[in-house]
């Protein structure tokens, strides 16, 4: 119970700071609308491939966590709070009470995106939505567990907007291949059946990320 009670209060913190600023949500909402808005008048009526909307959507994604997901830990120091929290919060609160709030954004996010990017893109058809769904919401979770110990790595360095994105995407890289490969694959018809392999994938990349970085937190964050 008490390990749970500092959980909620670092993620409430997390809540509390994001919505009296509303900065980073109105960035990133910002992102995703125009750069849909440009793909959508820019496509017109002509029809998109089925890879080619796969990509479009991801690379929206994928841009979308690299300015929201990222400025969790890079937020702290900007604030001034890093030592703060340091002193009032184990370092598993921390890295949990973070990882959940990444994660509740992340998924916020990215189905704001689809909503967005299937209104836009009229032209394309949605064949296997259950696979969609999942791919869209294990990658999430995945994007989550990666931006989230990359930030925690990068707070502190000099250049942290530019090293990000540097860092993030070898690790990001499994999780783009399979995701978007799902999502192609959902748009194109595959059933649940063929999709699960590569989700079972999915979760074990999300499984394997948590754990290594649960275990290399308290280090990151007290050095």
């Amino acid at each position: 119970m008490i390990a749970l009670k500092k959980i909620s209060g670092v993620l409430y913190k997390e809540i509390h700071s994001e919505f009296k600023t509303k900065s980073s949500l109105a960035a990133v909402g910002l992102f995703i609308l125009t750069t849909i808005t440009i793909v959508g008048f820019g496509a017109g009526n002509e029809p998109l491939s089925d890879q080619v909307a796969g990509s479009i959507l991801w690379i929206v994604m994928f841009f979308s966590a690299m300015t929201g997901l990222s400025r969790i830990f890079i937020t702290e120091e900007e604030r001034g709070t890093y030592l703060l929290l340091q002193v009032t919060s184990p370092p598993y609160s921390v890295y949990f009470g973070k990882l959940i709030y990444n994660t509740l954004l992340g998924i916020s996010i990215n189905f704001f995106t689809v909503i967005l990017f299937f209104f836009f893109l009229g032209q394309v058809k949605l064949e296997s939505p259950i696979v969609f769904s999942l791919a869209v919401l294990l990658s999430s979770i995945g994007l989550a567990a990666a931006t989230t110990i990359v930030s925690a790595l990068i707070s502190k360095a000099g250049t942290k907007n530019a090293l990000f994105p540097v860092l993030a995407f070898p690790v990001l890289l499994p999780l783009i291949m399979l995701g978007l490969g799902l999502t192609v694959h959902a748009l194109e018809g595959i059933s649940l059946n063929e999709a699960m392999p590569d989700l079972n994938l999915l979760i074990a990349y999300s499984g394997i990320v948590i754990t290594l970085s649960f275990f290399l937190f308290e280090f990151v964050w007290r050095e």
